[in-house]
C-alpha cells in the first residue's frame, strides 16, 4: 500500500481477509452438519458488505504510532469489522429490524430454515442470535491470529474486555430507555457514545494505536478525536434512518420511530416543542402503533421538520467533525496519517449512507 490514503485499495484488502475467513468458518462449520448451511450463509452474508471504517481506523492508529503498512496489521485491522457484523445482527434482531443492506436481515432470513419448526419466528431468532455470537468470537480469533507478534497484541488485548462491555452497555441503555415517556437529549447522547461512538471510531483507533506502541500522548489523542467522531458518525445514522433514501441507506425508513428508539432526532424534537406537539407526539408514538399502516413516520418527521430539529442534529455532527479535526492539528502525527484521518473524518459526518 502507497503512502497516500486509497481508501478502496484498503477496502478490497480487508474484504479478501473477511471473505476467506468468514468462508473459512462457514466450511468449518458445515462440516459438523450440513444442516447449519443456513447459519453458515448468514455468517458470511453479515461480512460481505460494509464501508470497513472500523478496519480503517484501527489501521492508521497502527500508521499513526509510526509503524509502516503491514499485512498483518490488516489481518487484525478486519477483526473490527467482525466485532459490528456480530453488534449489526444483534442489533437488528433487538429492534426486529426488517432491512440491512437492502436484504432481509439475520432474523428473517433464517426463517426458511425452520420452517418446520413449532415456532419458527422465535426459532430464527434463536438462530441470528447465535450467529451474532459466532461473529463475535470469530473477532477474537482473527485477531490473536493475525500474524503480529505477542508482545504486539499483548499490549492491546485488555481493551478487548472495554470495547465488548461499553458496547453491551451501549445496547442495554438503549433498551433500558426506549419509550421514555419524557425523551432526554443527553440520555440519547450518552447511549449514542457507548452504542457506537466508542466501538466504531475510539476503540479501532486505540487498539492500532497501542499495538503500534503509542505512547501516553498519542493515547490520549486518539480519545479526543475518536469519541466526538463516533458521535458524529451515528448522529448521522439518525438522521439518516429518518430522512435518508433507504434505496442508499439499504433499510427500512421507519425503524427508529416503529421501535420509539431514543435518538438524539426524537430527544431534540422534544425538546423543541410545545405541548401541542408534544401531545401529537405521544400519540404517534403510542406503543402497538402500526407506523407502516398509518403513516405515522411520515407524520413524526414533518413535526421534526417543522420544529427545525434535523438542523439542530446538523450543527451537533458539525461541531463535534470540527472537534475531531482540532485534535489532529495538535497532534504530531506523519503526514499520510493526518491526511488518511481527515478523509476518514469526513467519510463518517458526512455521507448519504
Amino acid at each position: 500500500m502507497s503512502e497516500g490514503w486509497e481508501p478502496g485499495a484498503f477496502k478490497a484488502r480487508v474484504d479478501q481477509v473477511l471473505h476467506r475467513f468468514a468462508a473459512g468458518e462457514a466450511g468449518q462449520l458445515t462440516a459438523i452438519d450440513a444442516s447449519l448451511g443456513p447459519v453458515a450463509d448468514a455468517v458470511e452474508t453479515a461480512v460481505a458488505e460494509g464501508k470497513r471504517l472500523r478496519a480503517a481506523f484501527c489501521y492508521w492508529g497502527w500508521r499513526a504510532a509510526g509503524q509502516p503498512d503491514s499485512d498483518a496489521l490488516v489481518r487484525a485491522a478486519a477483526s473490527m469489522e467482525l466485532v459490528h457484523a456480530a453488534a449489526v445482527v444483534h442489533d437488528d434482531l433487538i429492534d426486529d429490524s426488517p432491512l440491512r443492506h437492502g436484504r432481509p436481515t439475520a432474523h428473517l432470513a433464517l426463517r426458511e430454515a425452520v420452517r418446520g419448526h413449532p415456532e419458527p419466528t422465535s426459532a430464527a431468532r434463536s438462530l441470528a442470535m447465535l450467529a451474532g455470537d459466532l461473529l463475535m468470537s470469530m473477532a477474537g480469533q482473527l485477531f490473536v491470529t493475525s500474524g503480529l507478534p505477542a508482545g504486539y497484541l499483548g499490549r492491546a488485548r485488555p481493551l478487548w474486555a472495554s470495547l465488548a462491555r461499553e458496547l453491551v452497555a451501549g445496547e442495554c441503555l438503549e433498551i433500558l430507555h426506549t419509550g421514555a415517556a419524557v425523551p432526554d437529549t443527553a440520555t440519547s447522547l450518552k447511549v449514542v457514545r457507548y452504542k457506537t461512538a466508542k466501538y466504531t471510531v475510539e476503540q479501532p483507533l486505540l487498539i492500532g494505536a497501542l499495538l503500534g506502541g503509542a505512547g501516553g500522548p498519542l493515547r490520549a489523542g486518539c480519545s479526543a478525536y475518536g469519541l466526538p467522531l463516533g458521535e458524529a458518525f451515528q448522529l448521522r445514522d439518525d438522521l439518516l434512518g429518518l430522512f435518508g433514501d433507504p434505496a442508499l441507506t439499504g433499510k427500512d425508513g421507519s425503524d427508529d420511530v416503529r421501535g420509539h428508539r431514543p435518538t438524539a432526532l426524537l430527544a431534540e424534537t422534544w425538546r423543541l416543542a410545545g405541548e401541542e406537539d408534544r401531545a401529537r407526539l405521544r400519540t404517534l408514538l403510542a406503543p402497538g402503533t402500526d407506523t407502516r399502516a398509518t403513516g405515522t413516520a411520515d407524520a413524526v418527521r414533518d413535526i421534526m421538520r417543522r420544529l427545525k430539529a434535523p438542523d439542530r442534529i446538523e450543527s451537533m455532527i458539525t461541531a463535534r467533525a470540527e472537534e475531531a479535526l482540532r485534535t489532529l492539528d495538535e497532534l504530531d502525527l506523519p503526514a499520510p496519517a493526518v491526511t488518511a484521518l481527515t478523509a476518514l473524518a469526513h467519510s463518517a459526518a458526512v455521507r448519504r449512507h
